[in-house]
């Protein structure tokens, strides 16, 4: 087999180990965040943070959901950064826009934050104020799912089949997960383009 077959034999093999039942339970949480009239926030470093700001656009455009990614605002995140540091960033922000119980938090992430390894603690830092606000967190991440899939009401670890693979793996399938969650008939309100056009 090369290393194309492989990987897409990878692929097939995660699909068929997803966690429907945490999918599910997602479903229900953003169900519940648009109910409330909260707000979702998305979270995600390098890779991540452009599955962010894909999401941001369809669970606005598509679920009618208010979200936003703090990475959108590359002034305010390079500031945050430069001022007050690194760690800090999203929960610095997340304060300044006012999170409370009613909004939820979506971390994309390979790893889920770890501030014993020193990394991404700035997932960490804005999840522990989450918990302190009673916002909902929920989190699409790889490997054991780091502190995200330890304090999150709902969590899909995408399945490590590969060790070697864990990043590109868990980073294709942030996108599939976000495009099935904004496509699931208890959150889709609005048609997407080429669906309607005949």
């Amino acid at each position: 087999m090369n290393f194309t077959e492989s990987f897409i034999a990878e692929v097939v093999e995660i699909l068929n180990e997803l966690d429907v039942a945490a999918i599910e339970r997602i479903v229900d949480l953003l169900a519940k965040t648009r109910e409330l009239g909260g707000r979702l926030f998305v979270l995600g470093v390098g890779g991540s943070a452009a599955n962010a700001s894909h999401a941001v656009n369809d669970f606005r455009k598509i679920v009618g959901i208010e979200t936003y990614a703090p990475t959108d605002n590359v002034s305010e995140l390079t500031a945050r950064t430069n001022d007050e540091g690194w760690a800090s960033v999203f929960k610095n922000w997340l304060e300044g826009s006012h999170l409370n119980a009613k909004d939820t938090i979506l971390v994309f992430s390979v790893g889920g934050g770890n501030l014993e390894k020193n990394v991404s603690p700035n997932l960490v830092l804005a999840l522990q104020l989450a918990k302190q606000v009673g916002a909902k967190i929920v989190g699409v991440v790889g490997r054991d799912g780091g502190y995200t899939a330890q304090v999150a009401d709902a969590c899909v670890i995408i399945p490590t089949v590969h060790a070697e693979h864990v990043t590109p793996h868990t980073e294709a399938f942030q996108s599939i997960v976000h495009h099935l969650l904004v496509t699931h008939p208890r959150l889709k309100v609005a048609q997407t383009k080429w669906e309607s056009v005949k």
